[in-house]
């Protein structure tokens, strides 16, 4: 992922920042310090680790807690003296219980939505009686896939002849339903957005 030898270490008197970042919802968790130790251990374990500046000791995230933050990619700045760590959080990132160390949304902006696949993916594997995604997904893919088509209708029809409110509140109906269909098939957005991706390039490249 990143050879730590690269990195500046002696402008920061051995210690570099480390920007915590959600790798789905991309939303900045907490920020921490790392020494050389800390980032070897990190890559080592592929659990993220720091150097307490206080305690003066390296500490593994969430040793107490059970909060661990596990590693999906780790690169440095332009100038090699902060690093941005991007991870799967297994609980809450700060000490005072909230999902970041700077504030408690979910998810701020688009990265909403990959939160609420996050919620949906958790009501399929628990399957709850009491909750609508579960008792849809019982019927998968035939149900979610008719919910869908229900949903786009209505955005066509609020799109034309509704108010704008009308529509929004459509457009959100089919973009949950549409993402409980693609759970039920073990598809996610990240695979759509993939896809997103290549036609783009490919239309940049055509000039398209």
């Amino acid at each position: 992922m990143i050879d730590p030898k690269k990195l500046d270490w002696d402008k920061t008197d051995g210690l570099i920042p480390a920007v915590i970042q959600d790798d789905r919802t991309r939303q900045v968790l907490m920020l921490g310090y790392m020494n050389e130790e800390a980032l070897g251990q990190t890559l080592q374990s592929n659990i993220v680790h720091f150097y307490s500046r206080s305690r003066r000791c390296l500490w593994m995230k969430g040793e107490t807690s059970g909060n661990r933050f596990a590693l999906t990619a780790i690169s440095a700045d332009c100038d090699n003296d902060t690093l941005l760590v991007e991870v799967r959080p297994a609980g809450p990132a700060c000490h005072t219980n909230t999902i970041s160390c700077f504030g408690d949304d979910p998810a701020p902006g688009l990265g909403f939505l990959a939160h609420l696949e996050a919620v949906i993916q958790t009501r399929a594997g628990q399957a709850p009686e009491d909750s609508y995604v579960s008792r849809i997904l019982t019927k998968a893919p035939k149900l979610p896939a008719q919910k869908v088509g229900e949903e786009a209708v209505e955005v066509a029809i609020a799109a034309v002849s509704e108010s704008r409110e009308a529509l929004i509140g459509e457009s959100a109906d089919l973009i949950f339903h549409l993402m409980v269909l693609l759970e039920s098939r073990n598809v996610s957005l990240s695979d759509v957005v993939d896809e997103l991706r290549t036609r783009n390039a490919k239309a940049n490249a055509s000039g398209a």
